[in-house]
């Protein structure tokens, strides 16, 4: 199965263990992603303000770029890219006339966008496409003993016409670490919000969010913590080093991509995973785990 990939800016830089671990994992299930050419960044927030086309014209030409490949869908992997091209294509397909608008403004001579496009995520691919009975047959070093917790934050789940799960209880990332032979942990907050954006401006608001989170996550019994947002990564991974210069009582944890975890299952080379671009290391719990040696 090929499948046209929208990357976006994140992992092309300080997410590519996501990136990599994704990819790699998906080519293990018989998916090749072919990356977009000339993509842009989406615009990283939806446009909520109904009358300003302009938020909509950076993702409706990614949109229009993968319908100029033969394309009629294409497969994201940050949560924030995932919601904002849905949303943005939702919005063009509800309002034909901000549509024309949205391609005058593009101004490209014989090509237009139509609506078309089927926007999904990855997980997305594993649930629908794959399915988890087909991915348990390729894992070949089952996560046994490692407690898992999934996060889902805010954009995979909300607003409910770009959810790809349930909002209140989704379970998808769930199942897939069932498969993968992790040991599930329910997470009560695993849709809170990381604090987003709120990391440029108001550090402290993002401190804190995620010193309840990760001590949520210690009470329940989770070992490491796993989500597809980059900026969550973000937020719960490296903001952990400021957290620890507030409280010295501080336990960190490691936050994983779910790809990584994949890559984990399948037996795939270790620096797969890059993790050496995490602040919170992860490899003494999982040799502590024996999901590595």
């Amino acid at each position: 199965m090929r499948i046209p990939y929208y990357p976006g800016c994140t992992l092309k830089n300080t997410a590519k263990n996501f990136e990599v671990s994704s990819i790699e994992t998906a080519r293990v299930l018989g998916v090749e992603f072919e990356e977009l050419p000339r993509w842009n960044c989406c615009g990283s927030v939806y446009g909520m303000a109904r009358d300003n086309i302009m938020h909509q014209v950076g993702p409706v030409r990614n949109l229009l770029r993968v319908r100029e490949m033969g394309g009629q869908e294409v497969v994201t992997l940050c949560s924030m890219c995932y919601n904002t091209l849905k949303r943005a294509n939702n919005f063009v397909k509800k309002n034909r006339d901000k549509l024309e608008v949205v391609n005058a403004i593009m101004y490209l001579e014989n090509t237009t966008y139509d609506g078309s496009i089927e926007v999904l995520h990855y997980l997305e691919i594993l649930r629908d496409r794959i399915g988890f009975d087909e991915i348990e047959k390729h894992v070949k070093k089952p996560l046994e003993g490692l407690r898992v917790g999934a996060y889902y934050g805010c954009l995979l789940v909300r607003p409910l016409d770009a959810a790809l799960d349930d909002p209140e209880e989704p379970g998808v990332m769930e199942k897939l670490f069932e498969v993968l032979g992790a040991e599930v942990v329910d997470f009560p907050l695993k849709t809170e919000c990381c604090g987003s954006y709120q990391t440029v401006s108001e550090k402290e608001i993002v401190t804190e969010r995620t010193r309840k989170i990760i001590d949520t996550a210690h009470d329940v019994g989770i070992d490491v913590i796993a989500l597809s947002c980059p900026l969550c990564h973000f937020n719960l991974d490296r903001r952990q080093k400021n957290v620890l210069e507030k409280y010295i009582d501080f336990k960190t944890m490691p936050v994983l991509y779910f790809s990584q975890l994949m890559a984990l299952a399948f037996d795939l080379p270790l620096d797969v995973n890059l993790f050496e671009k995490h602040y919170v290391d992860p490899l003494p719990v999982l040799k502590a785990r024996g999901i590595i040696e």
